[in-house]
């Protein structure tokens, strides 16, 4: 079953690099216009864009912090203004924060994780949805984590966000189905990128991780990705209001598979 998004007008935040990257090449294989968002790093998002376009694809980065709405409203318009809309938004940009027991947190530093993943999330879904529900079509993925569900010592902000991001993608998709819009969640488990190399490449450390997972292996970001392009296509069609964990089994708590 071949999947083709020819066309579609797509924005990932966060997109230079990690899953954000592998999200948007595949989404470039598959035919989509690609909007490469970014804060740091330009010469990545940029290097980004040319692999696009060497494989035929249409795409172009653009700078914005998504935790502030001026500088997101102004990203939407520049997409308007090159292609006339948007189809398709991957809310991927985010955070996990400095880690810290709740009682001994930064308070900036909360904010600043629920700044970006929450309402960062909410500021590109708002533009979006003003777009998507005149045109009666669109798809929104947000990324969310295992740890909406699972709770993680020393981030709490980080949890919190994505707990709440969940239910953000619940409402949301409730009011946007009668305008023929779906709103999703993937929840990445141990996905294997630069921002944990200090686990997976410590042998202690990986065996430790492997032990929650009941796939016994660390997820590749490939593995976020298809199942991305799979979710904001006609495949998906049915499908919305929901999470889909892409995490190797670690959300059935692998420490009881012999009994509680």
């Amino acid at each position: 079953m071949n999947i083709t998004l020819d066309g579609k007008r797509t924005l990932v935040t966060g997109a230079n690099s990690g899953i954000g990257e592998s999200i948007a090449m595949a989404l470039a294989e598959s035919g989509a216009k690609v909007v490469i968002n970014y804060v740091s790093h330009p010469e990545a998002a940029n290097n980004i864009v040319e692999q696009i376009k060497q494989i035929g694809g249409d795409a172009m980065a653009i700078a914005a912090d998504v935790s502030d709405p001026i500088e997101v409203a102004a990203m939407f318009e520049r997409i308007d203004q090159a292609w006339g809309g948007i189809d398709i938004l991957v809310n991927n940009a985010g955070i996990d924060g400095v880690s810290a027991m709740t009682w001994e947190s930064d308070i900036d530093q909360w904010q600043k994780v629920v700044q970006i993943n929450l309402f960062g999330a909410y500021h590109c879904a708002r533009e979006a949805l003003r777009r998507m529900v005149p045109n009666q079509s669109g798809v929104i993925v947000n990324m969310t984590s295992v740890h909406e569900e699972i709770a993680w010592s020393g981030y709490s902000a980080y949890t919190a966000s994505k707990a709440a991001l969940a239910m953000l993608t619940k409402t949301m998709a409730q009011e946007a189905a009668p305008h023929s819009i779906r709103v999703l969640s993937v929840g990445p488990g141990a996905i294997q990128t630069p921002i944990n190399q200090s686990v997976w490449s410590d042998p202690d450390s990986m065996k430790d991780l492997l032990e929650k997972i009941p796939l016994n292996r660390i997820g590749q970001t490939e593995d976020v990705a298809k199942m991305v392009v799979v979710l904001v296509s006609h495949i998906a069609s049915y499908v919305t209001g929901r999470t889909i964990f892409i995490d190797g089994g670690m959300t059935d708590y692998p420490n009881f598979s012999h009994g509680g």
